[in-house]
């Protein structure tokens, strides 16, 4: 399903801050903006909330830190302890490296199956380009249009903060 966007373009990442709060100001919900590098404080401007990957990386690591211990403890302790000059069968401090790069392991894996899961990024989805500049030099503000009730006020907004083009695209 294709949807119709109006995009304001912008050269510099302050002007896109001014005209997201204008925006913001006027009751325009923003779908999405478009940049070559991260804009520090837009977040709240486009009601971004926390991600809970990190809840997620927590729980893949204690599971890889449980497996790690649980293996290597029935391994050496149960199942083939060995007595080497007189140690004990299940050495905690020993087992420290293979748990820490199991945790990891285990974390960084699972973060991103989650991120492939739960985000529409899988291997081999097209990607949406709203402008082909916008990965090198340009801002991009996407604005739904089924969202816009005053389409000249909006276009005013844009052009009032900086906006040097002000296009519709179908995506």
């Amino acid at each position: 399903m294709n949807r119709n966007f109006l995009l304001g373009k912008f050269w510099n990442p302050d002007h896109v801050l001014e005209a997201l709060e204008h925006l913001q100001d006027k009751g325009v919900k923003v779908y999405d903006v478009y940049a070559p590098f991260p804009i520090h404080g837009i977040e709240p401007l486009l009601d971004i909330k926390r991600t809970r990957l990190t809840v997620a990386a927590f729980i893949y690591g204690a599971f890889g830190l449980t497996l790690a211990l649980t293996m290597m403890s029935l391994i050496y302790g149960v199942v083939w302890p060995v007595n080497i000059g007189g140690k004990p069968y299940i050495p905690w401090i020993a087992f420290t490296p293979i748990t820490f790069e199991t945790t990891v392991l285990f974390a960084a894996h699972g973060m991103v199956l989650t991120f492939f899961i739960i985000g529409p990024y899988w291997p081999g989805k097209k990607e949406v380009l709203m402008d082909d500049r916008q990965t090198d030099d340009v801002f991009v503000i996407a604005i739904d249009k089924k969202k816009i009730s005053d389409m000249d006020g909006v276009k005013k907004t844009l052009s009032e903060a900086g906006a040097f083009e002000i296009t519709e695209k179908e995506a």
